[in-house]
């Protein structure tokens, strides 16, 4: 590799163009306009037929872009046949403006024109490159020469728009604008708009392709600003972004052109578009919307978004992809799945609106997406926080601390064995196999309690192969009684060292008890168990003759 083939192939512009990286954040969204089915399309390897543009176009819709670049209608016939399906067909909403592209060149003008016929609402976007390298080495043109051709294509688009049946607004993009002399694409743009002649009703758009990118992104943001505050007719014309994404920026340089003065953007869902792809919308709008600013796009269906378009796209939206990756909310760390269950039980005891749990940007269930199956994911790296806190979201079984961690060494052991992410079924599998009412040699088949003062007396009946042994004790609760006479019946010793229990919802207006014991042996390890029962003391006494068992199988440490 040799680095010194390479050199910057763009051009700053002065120190005064970069006050606007004093702004701290994007106040209000830009007019967003998705060229998903032009440049998306174009790049695929199978581009959309027309079923799938259909398809695609609506989801468009219901997401909320206002305007929409269609396609290249001179480009193919099925590019012409999707344009004259939405005109023909009345499929154009009256808040929607369909785009066309078109190079500067008059037959391609012409045919555009003739696919747009009637249409309600149209934006012509033709463009031309003014790049040095491409005047240089691939038109071999004069500034002068480039220049003429977007003048003649200006004048020929406002020539065809008074002929033609159809509500039009047009669009101009000097071509690798990032690798063009900023004062030379100044002149190119108000000698176009000079033809154009923007006025308050006739909105002008003036988009600034980042066709490759070259520079960090606050040389672009910079470029912009020159634009921005030197274009004639500024108070009439829209200045756009059409960023790509060669270098990895491309969403930092739609966020900083925004910054610095640009009112719209045109990008892809999930980034999709030549070479690296064009800018991402939904990354770019929920940026916004993770600093509390509403971008009008409506994301809250991400998993149905991601479906249709990786369906219609024959793409894939990689699982880390920011917002719509299928991993992006994943806690598999001990670490990060405490802090998250921590932060969503105090934010739900405290009553907040406001959203500040620990490594999630934004409320996961804004985008259509579950805690349960989506944030707490348990592999070999999880830890106690996050498996107590999917088992108490999803079955209702809130463990005690140390019986949580217990637990979370079983999960762990299981998925570092089997070399798998365990789902909260098979999280749920262990819990019950190991823990939960548990198959007992000794069982309980009748008891009785009285109550003097401050003593429980128990005449308690345990059955062994069949054989049964009437057993009296007594402790400070009934739990102790039980437990008393199950030391006496066992001859065991052991200490019941940990206990809690509460409710849970069950069938109809009836709750069921769940009840957590730990019996801690004379080494001091501890052994688990956990019973249920629409009677408290039934589900005490499952508890602790599961955790008798475990005692006496010894296996589960």
């Amino acid at each position: 590799m040799d680095a010194s083939k390479y050199s910057p192939g763009y051009f700053p512009v002065a120190k005064q163009y970069h006050q606007w990286v004093e702004r701290e954040r994007i106040e209000q969204p830009p007019i967003w306009c998705s060229v998903d089915m032009r440049d998306g399309n174009q790049s695929l390897v199978i581009p959309m037929n027309l079923e799938e543009k259909l398809e695609f176009y609506r989801m468009l819709l219901r997401v909320g872009f206002k305007e929409i670049e269609v396609g290249f209608p001179a480009a193919s016939e099925t590019e012409y046949e999707f344009l004259r399906t939405l005109i023909d067909h009345d499929m154009i909403p009256a808040d929607v403006t369909v785009q066309v592209l078109t190079q500067c060149r008059e037959h391609i003008i012409r045919k555009t024109f003739e696919a747009c016929k009637g249409a309600p609402s149209v934006i012509v976007h033709f463009y031309n490159s003014v790049s040095a390298a491409q005047r240089e080495q691939v038109f071999r043109m004069s500034k002068e020469e480039i220049k003429q051709i977007a003048v003649d294509g200006a004048r020929l688009v406002k020539k065809l728009a008074a002929e033609y049946d159809g509500n039009f607004r047009f669009e101009y993009s000097p071509e690798s604008f990032t690798g063009t002399e900023p004062e030379f694409a100044l002149e190119v743009c108000n000698a176009v708009l000079d033809v154009l002649e923007p006025s308050k009703e006739n909105n002008v758009i003036i988009n600034l392709p980042v066709t490759v990118e070259m520079s960090l992104p606050h040389i672009y943001a910079s470029q912009v600003a020159y634009i921005s505050e030197n274009i004639r007719y500024r108070e009439f014309v829209t200045l756009s972004l059409h960023p790509h994404n060669d270098r990895g920026t491309g969403v930092a340089d739609a966020e900083l052109a925004l910054l610095a003065g640009a009112d719209r953007v045109e990008g892809t869902l999930f980034g999709n578009g030549e070479r690296t792809g064009n800018v991402d919308i939904v990354t770019l709008a929920l940026n916004m919307y993770s600093h509390g600013v509403d971008p009008g796009l409506d994301f809250s269906d991400m998993c149905s978004l991601v479906e249709t378009y990786e369906r219609c796209t024959r793409m894939q939206v990689y699982a880390r992809s920011p917002y719509a990756g299928s991993l992006v909310f994943a806690a598999f760390s001990g670490s990060h799945q405490d802090a998250i269950a921590k932060g969503m039980k105090f934010r739900q005891k405290k009553g907040l609106h406001q959203w500040n749990v620990p490594y999630l940007p934004i409320d996961p269930k804004d985008i259509g997406r579950t805690y349960d199956a989506d944030v707490i994911r348990v592999n070999s790296q999880s830890g106690k926080g996050g498996i107590g806190y999917l088992l108490e979201q999803m079955y209702g079984y809130n463990l005690p601390k140390k019986m949580r961690e217990h637990f979370s060494y079983l999960c762990k052991s299981v998925s570092d064995r089997e070399h798998k992410e365990l789902k909260p079924d098979e999280i749920f599998d262990i819990f019950k196999a190991h823990y939960l009412n548990l198959d007992s040699q000794i069982t309980v088949s009748n008891f009785d309690f009285t109550r003097e003062n401050n003593v429980v007396r128990i005449n308690i009946t345990f059955e062994v192969d069949g054989e049964e042994t009437e057993i009296e004790a007594e402790g400070n609760g009934s739990l102790s009684a039980i437990n008393n006479a199950l030391c006496a019946f066992t001859g065991e010793n052991y200490t019941l060292q940990v206990f809690t229990q509460h409710s849970m919802q069950g069938e109809g207006a009836r709750s069921i008890a769940a009840s957590y014991i730990g019996l801690e042996c004379e080494d001091g390890t501890l052994f688990w168990g956990a019973g249920t029962d629409t009677d408290v003391i039934k589900a005490n006494t499952n508890a602790l003759l599961s955790a008798y068992h475990n005692l006496m199988k010894g296996a589960v440490r």
